[in-house]
């Protein structure tokens, strides 16, 4: 067997055999050691340390309970960290005395001895995984929900970047561009954009917040724009991606409905590209933030989209050939590469 005896059993064993394991022989000592060994799976010398111990079969140890600050301590602590303004463990075990000593002259706080010495004992990573329901509560977090965020991406199959081949203009890769000027706090305008593998050819539209019904109509906007139908959308593991919503959608239009792998941008590579040779190269860094910022900048798109697609060429890698390598040196391809007009 794999695993071996378990824990109880092993006692149990150990028990039974030590007291003939002290009375026996050296022959009837090593043929213990070799059963004990090859019952418990353990070293050779492992095993006759434990056999020396002579540990009762029955002396389980069982840690007891180690809890020691009640409802009390946490009302009396939650009342101190609203009182130091939300301060974090470490800092509010500093002044704990002070505050204790505060609280209590001005008729906040009633302790006792006992109440009392446990606060002004107590340590600054008790005081963090105390306060830590209510610190989540006030700053309005709540656990993800990992399953049904795994549930939703297992209906979404995975395309990475070599299992396009040649696909048929119309389907497009997918993404967003924050406007946020490199500060992620706060509401800013995004901008959603598709990128058709075949072609190349590219598409904005501006958002003026992230959100998933947001991405359903700019959608709705851009397919009278597009010079082909859509028939398949690549998008990132984003949340305003990833949900029922834009799969009931793709579902009812027939488009199909892909995704790239997580952390690894190389699967959107066209897209990529395109976020900074048009997005960024045309709006920039900085951040936008508003209707107005959104409508302005949706005039944009609407301008630079002729411009990029009817009078800016673009590649798109028509073969590549394997070269011999040169003494050791890795098998390079050389690209070839033509011009999309």
């Amino acid at each position: 067997m794999k695993r071996g005896i378990s824990s109880n059993t092993r006692h149990e064993l150990i028990g039974a055999l030590s007291e003939r394991y002290r009375q026996g022989s050296r022959a009837e000592k090593g043929k213990i050691l070799n059963e004990l060994v090859k019952l418990t799976k353990s070293h050779r010398k492992h095993a006759i340390r434990l056999i020396n111990q002579r540990r009762p079969s029955n002396s389980i140890s069982v840690r007891p309970g180690r809890r020691i600050y009640d409802e009390a301590v946490r009302e009396a602590l939650a009342a101190i960290w609203e009182a130091a303004d939300r301060i974090c463990g470490k800092r509010l075990r500093v002044v704990m005395p002070d505050y204790v000593e505060s609280l209590e002259s001005h008729g906040h706080l009633k302790l006792n001895s006992d109440l009392r010495n446990k606060l002004l004992t107590v340590s600054a990573a008790t005081i963090d995984r105390i306060l830590t329901p209510m610190r989540d509560k006030a700053h309005g977090r709540s656990k993800r929900r990992r399953k049904s965020q795994m549930k939703v991406k297992g209906k979404i199959p995975v395309r990475t970047f070599v299992d396009w081949h040649e696909p048929e203009p119309g389907y497009f890769e997918t993404n967003l561009v924050a406007h946020n000027g490199g500060l992620t706090t706060g509401s800013c305008v995004h901008s959603l954009v598709l990128t058709d593998i075949c072609s190349g050819w590219t598409e904005c539209v501006a958002m003026v917040a992230r959100e998933q019904t947001l991405v359903l109509e700019a959608l709705e906007a851009l397919q009278p724009q597009l010079p082909v139908p859509l028939l398949g959308i690549d998008t990132g593991n984003d949340g305003t991606f990833i949900n029922e919503s834009l799969i009931k959608y793709c579902e009812s239009r027939g488009v199909k409905f892909t995704r790239s792998r997580a952390y690894l941008k190389n699967d959107q590579a066209w897209i990529e590209q395109k976020n900074g040779a048009v997005v960024r190269r045309f709006v920039g860094h900085q951040r936008l933030k508003g209707i107005l910022a959104a409508q302005v900048l949706g005039r944009l798109h609407r301008l630079t989209r002729l411009y990029v697609n009817f009078f800016q060429p673009s590649f798109k890698l028509r073969d590549k050939t394997r070269e011999e390598p040169r003494c050791g040196n890795p098998i390079s391809l050389q690209p070839l590469l033509a011009i999309v007009c």
